[in-house]
């Protein structure tokens, strides 16, 4: 028994001697070991894990490489705690030596590819104690060779100013491998401004003594890159001082033009409303030569002299101004400006009338005017000079218009209504106070224009309504006809007068006194035919029988065949080839017909709704245009005095006549060709024009007799004119602002679209990606159906942000062209690389990414070219 409980003690006491064989004490162990060991920990964490599973606990990636992350632990050693940092790549396969521009300092100057920094966490985060220094690296080589890891380790020393490192590496032998980096930023020594002394320099650090740096040839491998830098372009800086200075010379001499120089973007389309900053100040050429081996500074030299041609590859990088990324805040351009007006939109709501935001007696003007400024009258006056005092202009709308442009409810940009818009974006910053102010005065010269019959700038005055373009083009567009309908009746009128007058009084003394009533009443009827005289031909190419527009006689008309009922005939454009009316026989006469009243499309609503109660289709039809068809019917009437209902269906409608026979005629097709000779035709009414109640019947029994310089015009312009007039005084807010962002937007892309940028393919399909991203976005405004507070305002300002993004591409575009006009290739080789790298980010907030710094930085992977022999 005691044997067996002696063993038994034997073999816990040596249980308990192996576990105090393994146990690490560290209630012994300096803080010095204890830093050592913390820092081998993380180490073999680090190794342990390796890149892919560090990307995954979140390492951080580095802007300033492509292909470079970190990850990061504090240490502690006594009081202070320390940072060490381990820099990774994922794939680590290039060559140091190819100078890719995203590396880190150390790896461009030692050639490392994975590394460790430690510094203390401080305000300058280097150490500036040089024993401190040498107490760190020794304690990473002592970690780091416990885990027998060949990363190479860094300390910061010195002034942070300096970049200035000093490491160590284990090289898995008895040999360690030293490093020590310096960074001259300033009163640089001459010597080291050439390669010659730089070579010198390089090559005394593998020397124990200057004799035996003098007595011995060092072959250097070397990589070479010269960076040729263009001088930046700060126009833009002179371009403010100068516009001082302008402003200040003004004063004094207020007609003088100092205007003389010229900004880079004087040509562009949109110079007219803005100057855009050159989004490229310059370019960086870098010239890299291969490997090479030099053995003395002469052959140095000699490469400091080197031509560029001689390199084996060059990066060209554009300088991106700071503006083009426009976190800043600073960019001003369209889209800048619609935003301010969809923000105008959003505020509309709030009154009745424009009146109301510029009103005294508004409750909330007091807010408004503190808030909202409203540009001098100086400046206003510029405004409306520009609108409708340069000079009539009617441009060809349809000339370079964009295909999906019309797509856009809005006007087109050369009309006055597009013109009106523009200025809006720019006077007084676009404020709901100042488009008031603008609309009102606007609307006053619109009125200025309509009561002195004067033409209206920028809009046709003939053709039909547009009514693909928004509601206030249409009424401008109707406004300049009716305009030019009452400017032509008021010259008619004096005309006639006076001729009048002068016939009248020289009838007096050649006239017997018996005549010179029907001799007046003659002349009458001349000042009538002529005051109708806009008359067209229906139904025929072309006339044979024409009716004077100053005949004194009704005698005086020719006529085909000579009969009775020709003396009394009236408005006749000629017989229709040979048909004839059904009860005399007499040759069938087409008559000078009125133009189809012109309307807008609010008119044409409102017809639709007055006649909305009929249910009969044909009915309907008729009743829509029961005035044009009364018209018709009375000049048809005036033209065939024998006529009946049925001669004017065969021609008004020869759809509408049956024929019994087999030879019927197609009249539609041809009516100059004539009927067949047998007569009377054998043939009837259709089934809808024949049937009881046909209002067309009931038309034609209460139209009179009357050609068409005796009718009413179908279009009033004294009428149509104020009721124009009336729409724009009291147009709501919101309807007005509706119709201007629209136009806007429109008027905005079409100024660009005009842009000059070269084949740029990307830049093409973007400008059509716009169009229909407006269309769309545009589409709620259409219907008047849009509230305060609405998700088509927030979906407004989003469509900002993409047209500010296609205005930034275009900018760019276009200096690029201009730059490198004569090697189109090179232009569309930056702007398609810039064009793929920013097209991620467009979805990204603006301040979310910093484009000049990390365009750069990709450029310099990229934008490589072969020797350029041309």
């Amino acid at each position: 028994m005691a044997s067996s409980s002696k063993a038994k003690l034997t073999e816990e006491e040596e249980d308990e001697e192996e576990e105090v064989e393994h146990f690490d004490d560290f209630t012994l162990a300096s803080s010095w070991e204890r830093f050592i060991s913390e820092i081998e920990a993380t180490c073999r964490q680090w190794l342990a894990d390796g890149p892919k599973n560090l990307l995954e606990k979140g390492a951080v990636h580095l802007d300033s490489s492509n292909n470079l992350y970190k990850v990061k632990s504090e240490l502690k050693n006594a009081a202070k705690i320390y940072s060490m940092e381990y820099y990774f790549g994922i794939n680590n396969k290039g060559k140091i030596a190819d100078w890719n521009c995203t590396l880190h300092d150390l790896q461009l100057c030692f050639g490392v590819q994975e590394f460790l920094v430690i510094s203390p966490q401080s305000a300058s985060g280097v150490v500036l104690d040089a024993p401190e220094a040498s107490k760190l690296l020794s304690a990473v080589a002592i970690a780091l060779s416990n885990c027998s890891s060949l990363w190479p380790a860094f300390v910061p020393v010195h002034d942070p100013s300096r970049k200035a490192f000093i490491g160590i590496q284990n090289m898995g032998t008895i040999f360690t491998r030293r490093f020590e980096a310096d960074h001259i930023g300033s009163q640089v020594p001459i010597k080291f401004m050439h390669l010659e002394g730089l070579y010198e320099l390089f090559v005394s650090k593998f020397a124990y003594s200057t004799p035996d740096h003098s007595m011995h040839i060092f072959k250097v491998h070397l990589v070479m890159k010269l960076t040729y830098r263009t001088l930046p372009n700060d126009d833009d800086d002179d371009d403010i001082q100068e516009a001082e200075n302008e402003n200040a010379e003004s004063e004094v001499m207020p007609g003088s033009d100092n205007r003389n120089r010229k900004h880079w973007d004087d040509d562009c389309p949109w110079s007219e409303w803005y100057s855009a900053e050159d989004p490229v100040k310059g370019f960086d050429l870098v010239a890299i030569w291969s490997e090479k081996v030099v053995e003395s500074s002469l052959e140095m030299a000699e490469m400091e002299n080197a031509s560029p041609h001689d390199a084996e590859k060059w990066i060209l990088t554009p300088n991106l101004t700071q503006n083009l990324d426009s976190s800043k805040g600073e960019r001003i351009g369209f889209a800048s400006q619609l935003q301010l007006l969809v923000n105008a939109l959003d505020t509309s709501f709030e009154a009745q009338f424009m009146e109301d935001f510029v009103s005294v007696e508004n409750p909330g003007s007091d807010n408004l005017k503190s808030s909202m400024v409203i540009p001098p009258p100086t400046v206003l006056d510029r405004v409306l000079k520009d609108l409708f005092h340069e000079g009539l202009k009617f441009p060809d709308f349809a000339k370079d218009e964009h295909r999906s442009s019309q797509a856009i409810k809005g006007a087109p940009v050369e009309s006055l209504f597009a013109q009106f818009c523009l200025h809006s974006l720019w006077f007084g910053n676009c404020n709901i106070r100042a488009i008031a102010v603008l609309w009102i005065e606007f609307v006053r010269e619109i009125r200025w224009c309509w009561e002195e019959s004067q033409p209206l700038p920028k809009m046709p005055a003939n053709g039909s309504i547009d009514l693909s373009t928004c509601l206030i083009n249409q009424k401008l567009q109707m406004l300049a006809i009716c305009i030019d309908k009452k400017r032509e009746l008021n010259e008619e009128f004096e005309d006639c007068l006076g001729s009048n007058d002068d016939a009248f009084a020289h009838m007096e003394d050649d006239i017997p006194v018996g005549e010179k009533s029907t001799s007046f009443h003659g002349q009458s009827q001349g000042f009538d035919g002529k005051r109708d005289s806009p008359l067209t031909t229906k139904g025929l190419n072309e006339s044979k029988t024409v009716i004077s527009k100053f005949t004194t006689n009704p005698q005086d008309v020719d006529s085909a065949d000579k009969s009775p009922s020709d003396s009394i005939r009236r408005g006749s454009a000629g017989p229709v080839g040979s048909m004839k009316l059904l009860k005399s026989s007499q040759s069938l006469h087409a008559p000078f017909t009125q133009n189809a009243p012109l309307m807008t499309e609010d008119m044409h609503e409102e017809r639709l709704r007055a006649v909305e109660a009929f249910g009969d289709s044909f009915n309907f039809s008729a009743q829509l245009e029961r005035e044009t068809l009364s018209s018709d019917m009375s000049a048809f009437k005036a033209a065939n005095p024998d006529a009946v209902f049925e001669d004017f269906i065969r021609w008004h409608s020869p759809g509408d006549w049956e024929d019994d026979g087999s030879e019927a005629n197609d009249l539609s097709e041809n009516l100059t060709e004539g009927m067949k000779d047998d007569w009377p035709p054998r043939g009837r009414l259709s089934k809808r024009m024949s049937g009881n109640g046909n209002l067309w019947r009931k038309i034609w029994n209460d139209a009179p007799t009357l050609p068409t310089y005796e009718q009413k015009p179908l279009l009033d312009p004294s009428r149509e004119g104020e009721k124009i007039l009336h729409y724009l005084e009291t147009v709501r807010p919101h309807q007005l602002l509706e119709q201007m962002v629209c136009t806007a937007f429109r008027a905005s892309a079409d100024t660009l679209n005009h842009t000059k940028f070269g084949s740029l393919k990307e830049m093409t399909t973007k400008m059509d990606q716009l169009y229909l991203t407006m269309a769309s976005t545009l589409r709620p405004l259409q219907g008047n159906v849009l509230s305060g507070n609405s998700e088509t305002i927030e979906d407004l300002r989003r469509l900002c942000v993409i047209f500010e993004h296609v205005e930034k591409l275009l900018t760019l575009a276009a200096s690029l062209h201009r730059k490198f006009i004569q090697a189109p290739r090179i232009s569309e080789a930056i702007f398609s690389d810039y064009y793929n790298f920013y097209l991620p980010t467009m979805g990204m907030g603006s301040a979310d990414i910093d484009v000049q710094k990390v365009y750069s930085l990709h450029a310099r992977n990229f934008l490589t070219f072969s020797i350029l022999s041309d």
